[in-house]
């Protein structure tokens, strides 16, 4: 991750934060310096990505196995199950003033990924940008697997192509 770095008396009454008009205003000013913990961005991001039609969880195969099982245990001592946590699948580099951030989704079958992407891309840069006041310098994509529904554990046989 990202370490903070920090600013001297000379620079801070230039520096905003870069997100136009998405942002809440400069994170380092005159009158001190706001610093946004990765943990949040990530949240964030991960919020916004399961907003998206089309996105049927987030994580790789493995953090999502890991998810399943403490599900369980949750359920098994009492408690009840949770789902996912916010930020499975969701790596992310805060900076001073900008913020990149990766995702691992799990797309539905029959949605076109690239315009699920996009979507994903947009409304998690939005949505960072407007709440944190980062500039999203880029949201990095990686389609883990595709869902395919409550039939898809079922195994497909084929008829033989030839006989």
């Amino acid at each position: 991750m990202a370490e903070q770095t920090t600013t001297t008396p000379t620079q801070q009454g230039s520096q905003t934060s870069g997100a136009g008009s998405e942002g809440g205003g400069a994170l380092v000013t005159e009158r001190g310096k706001t610093t946004i913990a990765d943990g949040v961005v990530a949240k964030i991001a991960g919020i916004a990505a399961r907003e998206v039609s089309g996105v049927y969880q987030m994580g790789s195969g493995s953090a999502r196995a890991v998810g399943v099982i403490r599900d369980r245990i949750g359920e098994a001592v009492g408690g009840s199950a949770g789902g996912s946590s916010p930020t499975q699948g969701v790596k992310v580099e805060v900076g001073e003033r900008q913020t990149a951030i990766d995702l691992d989704l799990v797309v539905e079958y029959g949605v076109p990924i690239a315009d699920v992407a996009e979507s994903v891309r947009s409304n998690v840069s939005t949505k960072v940008g407007r709440m944190t006041g980062l500039e999203v310098a880029e949201v990095n994509i990686y389609i883990d697997d595709v869902w395919l529904g409550d039939s898809g554990d079922e195994e497909i046989t084929a008829e033989p192509r030839v006989q």
